[in-house]
């Protein structure tokens, strides 16, 4: 066992023992200050809410503020509620203005009132600024701290102006050029500040930036961050004037989010509002609930099929040992298709605009995919079942692996036109769909083929 795994037990012997007396604590505070940031982040997000709240109770104010900083915003409102008045205030209070935005929409209205009360006017003005963006606007997560630079300063001037200012602002190293009106003008970064002549003007080296407004989703502005290797990105509002920075970490945890949900979805269930290991059985179960329910719905069209096509069985029983092998088939191609059209969506490779082009580029690919499984399928099943039946089985595949990638591909892309997450449109949609249609074309093709 090694002496992180031997701490980590012993944090956790203290507290299911629920220590009362100083000597208790102090104990559990000192193993506490043992872990490395990043157990203590998994402890206090996998332990129920009374341990967790008393293990950070303990911790230093330090690292207190990293190990919350680090939890998601739902989880550090439930911590809060077991935490002393003043506590809560200090780390409110040392807070970034976009990450408190986001612990507040999580806080009830009465608590949050009350914790943006107990801030500066500067931290309330700034707070107050990010919570009036929409929900998934990039405006709920950027800095409105931002240190700015004039283009008509020398590089000497802006130096001297950063090496007063750069405790202030979440990053430094993307510095933004703006107007006497804060409409944002360009960017250039700390190296080439540093490495150009001191008397140049700022504008004379600022370069075009990639900006995003704030009003725009959260998803596609991040994609767009990550697209153009960023450090930080400006954002603007309607006016093109300057009111805050993405920064590398803000991004990141938008596309992690993004994914995780996008992941979750795509599999049949919702993400989990909280870790694993402390969300309840019953939380866990009404993530996955709903979707069981409107898969089992739906699938009740596969069974309607079957019962349309009854009397082919009774006819020709071994068309049934196909129906696995045909709707599997079909699933795995239109969720390999969907699955290909959603990623390069999300990373704007191709647009709505683009259907057409999809469906057609689809078409080609099922129908190259249909003709090698067809041929196979062709030559096994004429060797053990006859030639009939192995028509039937080449025919069907090709034609279902098709449709099933053409429905693949087309999905994702009508989610994004009507407005919903292409997730959703996915892969238990799709293999329903795919299951009952393929059905379809399976016994519509052995009818005609063996006269039935």
């Amino acid at each position: 066992m090694t002496r992180t795994q031997a701490t980590v037990d012993s944090v956790l012997t203290l507290l299911r023992e629920e220590p009362q007396h100083e000597g208790q604590l102090e104990h559990l505070a000192r193993e506490a200050r043992e872990l490395p940031v990043g157990e203590l982040v998994y402890l206090v997000e996998t332990r129920p809410a009374t341990e967790a709240a008393l293990l950070f109770r303990v911790l230093p104010k330090s690292i207190a503020l990293t190990v919350f900083e680090a939890l998601p915003a739902h989880h550090q409102a439930e911590l809060i509620s077991g935490l002393r008045t003043q506590q809560v205030a200090d780390i409110i209070g040392d807070l970034d203005p976009d990450d408190r935005a986001s612990l507040f929409d999580e806080l009830p209205a009465s608590v949050a009132e009350r914790l943006m009360h107990g801030l500066d006017a500067d931290e309330r003005a700034m707070t107050t600024s990010v919570l009036g963006y929409p929900r998934d606007s990039i405006g709920r997560y950027m800095s409105p701290e931002v240190l700015s630079l004039r283009p008509e300063w020398t590089v000497a001037e802006a130096l001297a102006h950063v090496r007063t200012h750069a405790a202030e602002p979440e990053t430094i190293y993307l510095l933004p050029v703006i107007d006497a009106t804060r409409s944002l003008e360009g960017v250039v970064g700390l190296r080439r500040l540093l490495l150009v002549d001191p008397e140049a003007r700022v504008g004379d080296i600022a370069h075009e930036a990639v900006h995003a407004l704030a009003t725009d989703d959260r998803e596609d502005a991040a994609r767009r961050f990550f697209s153009a290797k960023l450090l930080a990105m400006p954002i603007v509002d309607a006016e093109n004037r300057l009111v805050g920075i993405l920064t590398v970490d803000d991004a990141v945890a938008i596309i992690e989010e993004e994914n995780t949900e996008d992941s979750a979805r795509t599999s049949g269930s919702e993400p989990l509002p909280r870790a694993y290991l402390s969300t309840s059985i019953f939380g866990i179960v009404r993530s996955r609930i709903v979707w069981l329910l409107v898969l089992a719905i739906s699938a009740i069209l596969t069974v309607q099929v079957l019962e349309i096509f009854e009397g082919r069985l009774d006819q020709v029983v071994v068309l049934a040992l196909f129906i696995p092998l045909l709707t599997g088939t079909g699933g795995n191609t239109g969720n390999q298709a969907a699955t290909t059209v959603t990623r390069a969506l999300a990373v704007d490779e191709v647009r709505v605009r683009d259907l057409p082009r999809v469906v057609w580029r689809e078409l080609r690919v099922g129908a190259t995919l249909g003709l090698v499984l067809g041929v196979l399928g062709f030559v096994v099943a004429s060797l053990v079942y006859g030639l009939s039946i192995g028509t039937v089985m080449g025919l069907t595949l090709m034609s279902i692996c098709t449709m099933a990638a053409i429905v693949g591909g087309l999905m994702p892309l009508v989610a994004k036109r009507i407005g919903a997450d292409p997730a959703v449109f996915s892969n238990p949609f799709i293999s329903t769909f795919c299951d009952a249609t393929g059905l379809i074309i399976y016994f519509s093709i052995a009818t005609a083929v063996l006269g039935l």
